[in-house]
């Protein structure tokens, strides 16, 4: 499987996001940023800024995943890949499955296992 289908399949598989309750009160503002990082990122798109689509993306892959959201994560990597290679087809592609799953995705607060 490429990496590619490796994230759409993340993306699908990822409507629901459990998240430990300790972290309720944070994730309202981390996904309101996301929305935020998508306007610029639309915007860097349209401007051709690569170097904003890179650190966004990068920043995106960092924080993802520490709040459970690993499709966000996934899709920063890719985003990032495209913003450093000057790949804009590609960028637009992510920033567009980006903007779908932030659309969707719902938020389950419950406790985990090794909580």
């Amino acid at each position: 499987m490429t990496q590619t289908l490796d994230v759409e399949t993340l993306i699908r598989r990822q409507k629901t996001v459990r998240v430990d309750p300790v972290l309720e009160s944070l994730v309202p503002r981390f996904l309101k940023n996301r929305k935020r990082d998508l306007i610029a990122l639309y915007g860097a798109l349209d401007d051709e800024d690569f170097e904003t689509i890179q650190s966004l993306g990068h920043a995106m892959k960092g924080t993802g995943g520490a709040y459970g959201f690993d499709a966000i994560s996934a899709l920063g990597s890719e985003i990032e890949i495209c913003g450093k290679d000057g790949n804009g087809r590609g960028a637009a592609r992510w920033i567009r499955l980006l903007d779908g799953y932030l659309a969707k995705v719902k938020v389950l607060y419950e406790a985990t296992e090794s909580s």
